[in-house]
């Protein structure tokens, strides 16, 4: 759809959404914990996003619960809460078959995408994300271009609607692990604005960066200072800028550096009588070198009959937990699909991680970096950024976002 075309409207999961009357570009940095924008603005690594608290936009918003990857990018590109789309974690276990499985395609997804919808009603539109798991899911449904940096060399006109992309970005397919993996995404955006002018485009990192580097630290600050420069580069493009995060990112160690680490269903087992639960990890992917598939969100289920108040109880007891609600409790507080939780669920405080056993998680990895890891209420605030100025009646409109809200924002809010 051309720039100056009349604006199409389309209704997704109950909100309206404005097509984009200029070119759109909405960024989910991974991990990008509010501390990591404080401490660049004011340490000068962070220009482009410091001009946005002046000629934009700047505001702290919440995230999903848990506080994962896939939970979050769902919420953004579907404008609502997991229980309204079903993707309530990375991984879980399926209530019928008993079976634990990583979510890697759309299968569970409940509901549309505004990216999907848009793209029905002639806006081109781009998905570029760093990880393949999530790929299927952002681009559900949609037409458009689409294919993750971790395959950047596999992209076909037929499957992600381009090829050649490493001679676009001009390098090869990055490592997985690697701060090259998220700026390939964003270079990815750059050279896609200033050849393929997509109308609206979604932009999704990795966070192995903030799991490794704390804000300040040498590497976190030149990785940051990288995106400041991209978001400028595709401003000067003529692109509006949105900037959230799926979560934020804490320290979960000791002071000696040791994983600061609750073994719940180990514990529980001990107490309650060997088997008695399966503990999952929702935090776990396919990215486990970065955190041992240990964060501060599990869900609790009972495998045989028991006393779910007095596991609550004992669970309650434990140094480092902040938070255990029973199934109803913790679908009603945190907008979760009722059918899709445990029978509990325990939040692990800010400086602490909850696991299943302690044979299930691998640390070594580690290399001796001290974990970082996220996915409790410590890690639900992220950032809420734009380019331009909001309405202030907009603004008034959402006192407290969600990162949920940024495309309402970019597209429905923006003073024109």
């Amino acid at each position: 759809m051309p720039h100056n075309a009349t604006p199409n409207t389309v209704e997704v999961n109950g909100r309206t959404y404005a097509a984009p009357k200029r070119p759109t570009v909405v960024i989910l940095v991974d991990g990008f914990d509010p501390a990591y924008l404080e401490h660049g603005i004011a340490n000068g690594t962070l220009p482009t996003m410091k001009s946005f608290k002046e000629k934009g936009f700047m505001a702290i918003a919440d995230c999903s619960m848990p506080a994962t990857t896939n939970t979050n990018n769902t919420s953004v590109v579907t404008g609502v809460p997991p229980a309204v789309h079903g993707i309530n974690g990375n991984y879980y276990l399926d209530s019928e078959t008993g079976e634990e499985v990583m979510v890697t395609d759309a299968r569970r997804l409940r509901c549309g995408t505004i990216l999907g919808a848009l793209s029905h009603v002639g806006v081109k539109t781009a998905v570029v994300t760093a990880k393949d798991k999530l790929l299927k899911v952002l681009a559900y449904e949609m037409d458009g271009i689409n294919f993750a940096a971790e395959y950047a060399d596999k992209a076909t006109l037929k499957e992600n609607g381009i090829e050649n992309v490493e001679k676009l970005v001009g390098r090869p397919t990055p490592d997985r692990y690697s701060a090259d993996l998220s700026l390939f995404v964003l270079d990815a955006g750059v050279k896609l604005l200033s050849t393929q002018r997509p109308d609206l485009m979604y932009l999704s990192t990795s966070d192995y960066v903030q799991h490794k580097h704390a804000p300040g630290e040498p590497e976190a600050d030149a990785y940051h200072q990288a995106v400041d420069k991209i978001v400028a580069s595709l401003m000067a493009l003529g692109a509006t800028v949105a900037i959230t995060a799926d979560h934020g990112m804490s320290d979960k160690s000791t002071p000696d550096g040791t994983p600061n680490v609750i073994y719940l269903e180990d514990e529980l087992n001990a107490r309650f009588g060997e088997g008695a639960v399966r503990v999952i990890c929702p935090i776990a992917d396919p990215f486990v070198r970065h955190h041992g598939a240990l964060g501060s969100f599990v869900r609790v289920h009972l495998q045989k009959s028991g006393d779910v108040q007095a596991m609550m109880a004992f669970v309650r007891t434990l140094p480092g937990v902040e938070l255990v609600l029973d199934k109803e409790t913790v679908c009603e507080q945190f907008e979760l699909p009722i059918d899709r939780e445990g029978d509990f669920a325990v939040f692990g405080d800010r400086q602490t991680v909850v696991g299943a056993r302690r044979q299930d998680h691998d640390l070594s990895q580690l290399a001796g970096h001290r974990l970082r890891s996220h996915g409790g209420l410590g890690e639900q605030r992220v950032p809420f950024l734009l380019s331009a100025p909001l309405d202030p009646g907009w603004q008034a409109a959402h006192p407290r976002p969600r990162n949920y809200d940024i495309f309402d924002a970019v597209l429905n809010g923006v003073v024109a």
